[in-house]
């Protein structure tokens, strides 16, 4: 009965129909609906309290959306889906005043990508193809199903659209948040809702341990001053049996990185990957390196794709017994 008070007020169900069709904060639904920010945190806090809608924080924001797990997240849909959007002249209204706030933003996150596109026009021109890398990634994490996948430092948002269909559910990382409104603005773009990008910690995630089977690393791992540790929240966070995918550079000697775009370490040998994936619990599954062309190396660099897998539990809690056994047999 408080489930449908929260959604039978005309603003709260209005609200409900905007997260329907995607995230928005507190200012966005101000703007649309045209009513203070006071009365549009009450409708939030009540729709939340109600199991509908769901509250994350982005540092200093927090974004809403449909609850989309559990009996109250069916009925929140189900309740949506009788209203004929098209028909509803209201419902019409706030829709278009939503996409127009969208596309305000997807301006915005264009500007700020054009920004920094010379800067990743430069480091893709270093290594083969980007659509050779690509397919190499794809191929590397496999087809899935995976119900969490989860992309740590997701920049903008490309992983998130490389392995849409193959997951669930899907997060993406990042500290920066114009990389995330970047990202959001694309992920909406494309039409992947099943897809959110979040403002957060590589090394201290807010992520419960084990509820992911899939996670990627993508062009990250260089400019942290502590990889092995960023691999070790990774790895808490995977589910036994889930995968880690780890995309980046070979050892090189392209010092110039360092100074013009703060990469922190010039690449990885694979014999150290390996020690910092055994160290945090993963056994590792494949390397596979792509070479620039002969002839094609000199100022070039080799991507290097690494594939690990949570090792299942039932398997570690027998070679501890078996250890065990052979101690107190000797």
């Amino acid at each position: 009965m408080t489930l449908l008070k929260a959604a039978a007020e005309p603003t709260r169900l209005r609200i409900l129909l905007l997260l329907s069709q995607g995230e928005l904060n507190v200012k966005d639904l101000t703007r649309i609906l045209g009513q203070s920010q006071p009365r549009i945190s009450r409708h939030l806090k009540l729709l939340a309290e109600a199991g509908l809608i769901e509250r994350v924080r982005e540092g200093s924001w927090a974004y809403f959306h449909m609850a989309r797990e559990g009996a109250k997240g069916e009925l929140g849909r189900g309740l949506l889906s009788v209203i004929d959007r098209k028909a509803d002249n209201l419902a019409l209204r706030d829709s278009q005043r939503a996409e127009a706030l969208r596309r305000e933003r997807e301006q915005a996150a264009q500007e700020f990508f054009l920004s920094r596109a010379a800067e990743w026009d430069s480091i893709r021109s270093l290594h083969v193809e980007e659509v050779q890398v690509e397919a190499a990634i794809s191929a590397a994490l496999g087809l899935g199903p995976f119900e969490l996948l989860v992309d740590l430092g997701t920049g903008t948002g490309r992983m998130l659209e490389l392995f849409a269909g193959r997951y669930k559910r899907a997060i993406g990382i990042d500290a920066s948040h114009a990389m995330l409104a970047y990202a959001r603005a694309k992920l909406e773009r494309a039409g992947i809702g099943e897809a959110q990008v979040r403002h957060g910690d590589l090394f201290n995630l807010n992520i419960d341990d084990g509820a992911a089977d899939a996670v990627v690393m993508h062009q990250v791992l260089h400019f942290l001053s502590a990889p092995a540790g960023a691999i070790e929240e990774a790895a808490r966070i995977l589910a036994p049996g889930g995968k880690l995918l780890l995309v980046d550079f070979a050892p090189h000697e392209l010092e110039f990185l360092r100074d013009e775009f703060a990469h922190v370490r010039l690449g990885f040998a694979k014999g150290e990957v390996a020690a910092w994936l055994e160290a945090a619990g993963l056994a590792l599954s494949s390397v596979r390196d792509l070479v620039p062309p002969a002839g094609d190396g000199a100022g070039k660099v080799t991507v290097s794709i690494w594939l690990a897998e949570r090792r299942q539990a039932a398997c570690r809690d027998g070679i501890e017994r078996a250890v065990a056994l052979e101690e107190n047999a000797a």
